[in-house]
């Protein structure tokens, strides 16, 4: 991830795809994008990060990822950003966290996708970590 610029783009958005995002499940097309909106006072936390789940019947988890909060600024500043891509079925839970303060910080936002999403429905995850010690002290730098 040290290089964005080689990482599939979304034909819709532009935003970088977190790797092994697409096509989810066999013979489901990916219908849904959800782009990953980092609060612009987050994107300076050094240690912090996203962990993006995936549960397509809610028994057992399909996908999970990590995407670090710096891969944010490597996008660029003001840069599309991230996504991901799921089927019209499944939940998708989308943890920040950041273990640098103590103690760490944890905020989290699950999305329930219906099985009657229209293809091609873009959702935006305003994604925002409590205030704490990381987000103050990068404030006052």
């Amino acid at each position: 991830m040290t290089n964005p610029g080689e990482q599939f783009k979304s034909l819709n958005s532009g935003r970088f795809v977190v790797p092994g995002w697409t096509n989810l499940l066999p013979g489901q097309p990916d219908a849904v994008e959800l782009q990953l909106d980092l609060n612009d006072a987050d994107a300076g936390r050094e240690q912090a990060l996203l962990l993006v789940e995936y549960w397509a019947d809610g028994q057992e988890l399909t996908l999970q990822s990590l995407l670090p909060v710096r891969a944010f600024r490597a996008a660029g500043e003001g840069g599309p950003g991230w996504c991901v891509f799921v089927p019209a079925r499944g939940r998708v839970l989308v943890r920040a966290i950041d273990a640098q303060p103590d103690p760490p910080v944890l905020a989290s936002h699950w999305i329930n996708i219906d099985a009657n999403t229209v293809p091609g429905t873009v959702v935006h995850i305003d994604v925002k970590f409590p205030d704490g010690p990381a987000a103050q002290g990068a404030a006052q730098s």
